[in-house]
């Protein structure tokens, strides 16, 4: 139904019947305005791609709380309280027997205990910084790529300034970090400045952690191709996927200890999962392919091949966790881009 709207009509500026209303109109309508602002978390939710909601879901996953209240902790609390009790009772007898062997005996076993004792605090809080840190970075993680797709230029910058501080104390990025804060003062847009920031600081970190998987997938192919023996492929290979993840932390600030390294792996693994170990779209089938083509000339060449593939997927998925900031200059990298030997050795073969 059409509704009766005033027709336009000309009119006096003297008139005296003539009302004039002085109230400013508003800039937009009101249902306009209601629309816009109800599209705006809308919009912010879909500036995370699918691949960034993974990150941050595998990372989640790694931080999430071992301990929960059931039968299974219970029974491990009281086995481990147990086992606390009976060496200390162990270790007191032991230095109570030296005391009465001999004075000097029991002091130096004394000693030797405080040692033991403050080593094992020391180690404690090294295991607690080494979690809070992980956390820290998975926070800068989340809120960096949160930044960058509201384009949020006060998140922004405090984000950077975060990353900065990540990497104060590492003399190799002292000129990266004073090409940020020079952005810093002229940038406003936030989206631009953790694109700058990505581009110098973590730039150079990306291509030494892509060269350790690229090492690493090219020393697993090998060994499994002239060894031997099954099993001492799979202790080198378990070795080997250690190794490299505990490399990436450290290379991305992370240092994990024990306790933050089991953290470290649940995260990956949960990536692997949510993004899928054999995922056609990231040139996994390549090698699956090339593993095809080098198995009819040689079974061992087509497992190393196939470790050598699967090495690099696992590595990819760690820098994925341990990267402190999405990627948004580049794309993340893919196994045919790390150690693209595999695929061309495969097919030469």
């Amino acid at each position: 139904m059409s509704e009766n709207r005033p027709r336009p009509r000309a009119f006096r500026l003297d008139d005296a019947k003539v009302a004039v209303d002085d109230a400013p109109a508003p800039l937009l309508p009101k249902a306009s305005v209601r629309s816009q602002n109800a599209a705006i978390p809308e919009a912010t939710a879909r500036g995370l791609d699918p691949g960034e909601r993974d990150i941050e879901a595998a990372q989640a996953a790694g931080l999430r709380r071992g301990w929960r209240l059931s039968l299974g902790a219970l029974a491990l609390s009281g086995l481990g309280g147990l086992t606390s009790l009976a060496l200390g009772v162990v270790a007191t007898d032991w230095i109570e027997g030296l005391f009465a062997r001999a004075q000097a005996l029991g002091w130096i076993g004394a000693a030797f205990g405080g040692l033991l004792g403050l080593g094992i605090l020391g180690l404690g809080l090294r295991e607690a910084l080494a979690l809070g840190r992980q956390r820290r970075i998975a926070e800068l993680h989340a809120a960096l790529a949160r930044a960058r797709a509201e384009d949020d230029g006060k998140a922004a910058r405090a984000g950077v300034m975060r990353l900065l501080a990540l990497y104060a104390a590492r003399p190799e990025t002292a000129r990266a970090r004073a090409e940020v804060r020079d952005a810093m003062t002229g940038i406003v847009d936030g989206r631009d400045l953790i694109d700058i920031a990505e581009r110098a600081l973590l730039r150079p970190l990306d291509l030494r952690a892509q060269g350790e998987i690229a090492s690493a997938a090219k020393r697993i192919s090998m060994l499994t191709a002239l060894s031997p023996r099954a099993v001492l492929d799979l202790v080198f290979v378990i070795g080997q996927l250690v190794w490299l993840t505990r490399r990436i932390s450290e290379i991305y600030g992370g240092r994990p200890g024990l306790l933050g390294f089991l953290r470290l792996v649940r995260s990956v693994a949960a990536h692997l999962t949510i993004t899928g170990g054999l995922a056609v779209g990231d040139s996994i089938l390549q090698g699956l392919v090339g593993h095809g083509i080098a198995a009819k000339i040689s079974a061992r060449l087509g497992e190393g091949v196939l470790n050598g593939v699967l090495t690099a997927r696992v590595g990819l998925s760690a820098l994925a966790v341990c990267r402190p900031a999405p990627f948004g200059v580049q794309p993340p990298p893919g196994v045919g881009d790390v150690a693209p030997f595999l695929f061309s050795r495969s097919e030469s073969a």
